[in-house]
């Protein structure tokens, strides 16, 4: 686990590269054993290869009051995937409806998210 800094992680491709290179892995993993390969593969090369993982929980950011009710440590480690427009017409070589693949998708980002969360010690 990598002693984590949110200011670092801007330029995450400098400083955590290989603890972002295990959290994709970690979750292409999971959901290959969950979905069809071919599926989860196809998402993975031509989705998730364009997306943008960001740092979402800025404890230094918040107070202890906030109108969340949380302190602020509990906001610490959320991270979030950005997207690349139209995710399902990327898709090719593979024959999926759309319900099903933004199904996946969404459990997806969810594992790359929860992922993160733990290669960074918040979870």
């Amino acid at each position: 686990m990598a002693d984590f800094d949110p200011e670092k992680f801007e330029d995450k491709y400098a400083n955590y590269f290989p603890e972002l290179q295990q959290a994709y892995k970690n979750a292409f993993n999971r959901m290959n054993d969950r979905y069809d390969s071919q599926l989860v593969h196809a998402i993975d090369q031509q989705v998730l290869n364009e997306s943008e993982p960001f740092y979402e929980g800025r404890a230094e950011q918040r107070s202890a009051d906030d109108s969340s009710g949380q302190s602020p440590r509990e906001h610490d480690g959320e991270f979030r995937i950005e997207l690349p427009d139209d995710p399902h017409g990327r898709l090719s070589d593979v024959l999926v409806d759309e319900e099903r693949f933004e199904t996946v998708l969404e459990e997806y980002v969810e594992e790359i998210e929860t992922e993160l969360q733990r290669v960074f010690g918040f979870a």
